[in-house]
């Protein structure tokens, strides 16, 4: 199996998950080439790419036909089995169209905004021509399978031996982590609010960047927590481990913004759980397929921040019910989303459709 995978940004700093899989398949022998619709995220690529850079090739702007036609050229006529997009939007239309032109099959994943960019019918035409549909988590997998696609279901994994559980913090401060974009979608003026209503002593840590940020430190102003939020900035992969370390909880608290988009399974709750971490996340997309509310985490409703604090103050008084959530979701981790595991189903069922 020769695959030409097309691709959105590459890389990009939030879509570790896409890292992951392209390094296992290319691992594997599987990977003829990756292109990218438009350029990745700027400055220094994430730890692992540079195995992988030098398949990758970015298309000039155009339009899908045109960038297909790009395709088609760059690879000059060697042989490879099937075109994949790796988002049902541009890079699918790209794939299909280069695909069309080289007389192979193409088939394309889906995860989460980009289904939302395409609708429910266009899932469904793309799907029509396709020899394979994947999602990665259950939450789009309905999706399709409501707009008629066949769709197979392959999670992304997590990096067990990156991610590890290790004793918590000293709790005299209680140590709240959230890590994401700055993007409407992931919540964190919600999770402000909630931390607002705590009566428990804390420090909470936002790590990421976005176009959000000055409304996010405008909550932060309201609410008189400039001491105890901090806005981190970005971090690289290397510092994420320690910074789950040095919290007691991780909160996602994602919610869909205005448009309907939403995340699926954000890296970051595979991540703590991995790290042996309590979770505390929104019922949203779909997280409850990892999380199992007071079992593996805990769970609450998408953009209350009444019923955040009310976790978080829970689990700020009861430091053995953050070890045993923390326990149970690394168990659930190796259990369900070890990267190796993953990736080898997702070769695997790659290879029955192309192979």
């Amino acid at each position: 199996m020769r695959l030409v995978m097309l691709t959105s940004g590459f890389p990009r700093g939030s879509e570790a998950f896409a890292l992951d899989e392209l390094v296992a398949l290319d691992r594997a022998g599987c990977l003829e080439a990756v292109f990218a619709t438009t350029p990745g995220d700027p400055g220094p690529p994430r730890a692992g790419a540079d195995e992988l850079m030098d398949k990758v090739r970015v298309l000039a702007p155009g339009t899908p036909a045109e960038q297909a036609a790009e395709v088609v050229e760059r690879l000059n006529g060697t042989p490879v089995t099937a075109v994949h997009g790796y988002f049902a939007d541009v890079p699918t239309e790209v794939a299909a169209k280069a695909a069309r032109r080289l007389g192979v099959p193409y088939g394309f994943t889906v995860h989460a905004d980009d289904a939302a960019e395409v609708g429910n019918s266009g899932l469904a035409e793309r799907a029509r021509a396709a020899a394979c549909v994947i999602a990665c988590n259950p939450a789009v997998a309905g999706d399709l399978r409501r707009a008629g696609a066949p769709v197979q279901l392959i999670p992304h994994g997590v990096d067990l031996a990156r991610f590890r559980p290790t004793p918590p913090p000293p709790a005299v401060v209680l140590r709240i982590l959230t890590v994401g974009r700055l993007v409407p979608n992931i919540g964190f003026p919600v999770l402000i609010r909630a931390a607002a209503r705590l009566l428990a002593p804390f420090r909470l840590r936002i790590i990421g960047e976005g176009p959000a940020r000055p409304a996010i430190e405008a909550v932060i102003a309201e609410h008189g927590l400039g001491d105890r939020v901090e806005l981190a900035g970005p971090r690289t992969d290397a510092d994420l481990p320690a910074e789950y370390a040095a919290a007691h909880i991780v909160v996602v608290p994602a919610i869909a913004d205005a448009t309907g988009d939403r995340d699926g399974l954000p890296n970051v709750v595979l991540e703590a759980m991995s790290s042996g971490r309590a979770v505390v996340a929104s019922d949203v997309g779909a997280v409850a397929s990892a999380i199992v509310d007071g079992r593996t985490g805990v769970l609450v409703p998408p953009g209350d921040a009444e019923a955040l604090a009310g976790a978080l103050e829970f689990l700020a008084d009861q430091p053995g019910m953050r070890e045993r959530l923390g326990r149970a979701g690394r168990a659930r981790a190796e259990a369900d989303f070890e990267l190796r595991s993953c990736t080898a189903r997702l070769k695997a069922f790659l290879e029955t459709v192309y192979a």
